[in-house]
């Protein structure tokens, strides 16, 4: 079955962008990458991460009211919609969603690849989540879309020279780390933060790290702060999810808009480094407070988005 072809997009390698760590950033994206990527003649989409990286997230953003078949608070769908297309007549949905991790423990691969075949033949649009797993099943039928959600999210349209989606979800498994270590990197800041300042401050990327974003210069001690920070990492504090809005930083609940993405403890925050200045930038009109992890961590300089081949 030949697959859509977009002349519009015909040069496009990939696309890269921040993976937010809150749930309301990340469906905002979704609904950015839909507008800026998608095409009504798209009929396959594949989804690739790791659990709990904000895949749903995502695809709830890209296609507002699809129906999740692992919806996050438990309820799934049974039986799976698209197993069933072909009796479905007229009244049938265009738009179906798969988790090919969470259904392979409930039916074969071949089956299901079989009713994603079927439901692209009748001219249906199928997302899948996993989408790499169900690959070689598809008679090397690649996705239109591939999107990887990692530390960051990498979208891209396929050719006939790839990228296969065993390289894109390989980008999102290496690099998924570094993002939940600058998530409790950045909430253990905030808790830091909370016996020195008063100072309102939104929330801003960096690659590997994060942002603090202050509309007024902010009064710190910033040697003190990295120190402080260094020492309750070394503390190997617990991180443990509380609710949809909080997470436990040892005992002391904290406010948090993604508490599905972070490490399991202070401890897994590797070579963790703050600026010990204060960035002021004059397009946004703010003062920037910015810390680094894992191997970015260990050089500070000015170009930390630098793209590296």
């Amino acid at each position: 079955m030949a697959q859509s072809y977009n002349p519009l997009q015909q040069n496009h390698l990939y696309s890269m962008f921040f993976a937010p760590r809150g749930s309301r950033r990340m469906v905002q994206l979704g609904m950015q990458l839909g507008h800026l990527h998608l095409s009504p003649f798209d009929q396959l989409i594949g989804v690739m991460g790791e659990a709990g990286s904000g895949k749903s997230l995502l695809v709830k953003g890209m296609f507002p009211g699809l129906e999740l078949t692992n919806d996050d608070e438990g309820v799934n769908i049974r039986p799976l919609p698209i197993l069933d297309i072909e009796s479905a007549g007229f009244y049938s949905s265009h738009t179906y969603h798969i988790d090919v991790r969470f259904e392979a423990a409930f039916t074969q691969m071949g089956e299901l690849a079989e009713a994603v075949q079927s439901a692209l033949k009748l001219g249906k649009r199928v997302v899948v989540e996993h989408f790499e797993l169900l690959y070689p099943f598809l008679e090397k039928r690649n996705a239109d879309i591939l999107i990887g959600v990692g530390g960051e999210i990498v979208i891209t349209r396929p050719s006939i020279f790839g990228p296969l989606p065993d390289e894109v979800a390989k980008i999102s498994f290496d690099t998924i780390k570094f993002r939940k270590m600058a998530h409790s990197a950045e909430d253990s800041m905030q808790y830091l933060l909370s016996a020195m300042t008063d100072e309102d401050y939104e929330h801003g990327d960096v690659r590997n790290g994060f942002v603090l974003r202050f509309r007024n210069k902010p009064e710190l001690d910033l040697p003190l702060l990295s120190k402080q920070m260094k020492e309750l990492i070394a503390s190997d504090l617990s991180i443990s999810y509380a609710d949809e809005h909080h997470i436990y930083i040892g005992d002391y609940l904290h406010h948090c808009t993604g508490p599905r993405i972070h490490v399991r403890s202070t401890g897994e925050i590797e070579v963790f480094n703050l600026l010990e200045r204060i960035l002021y930038d004059s397009h946004a009109d703010r003062y920037l407070l910015v810390g680094l992890v894992g191997k970015r961590g260990q050089t500070i300089d000015e170009d930390l988005n630098r793209i590296v081949f």
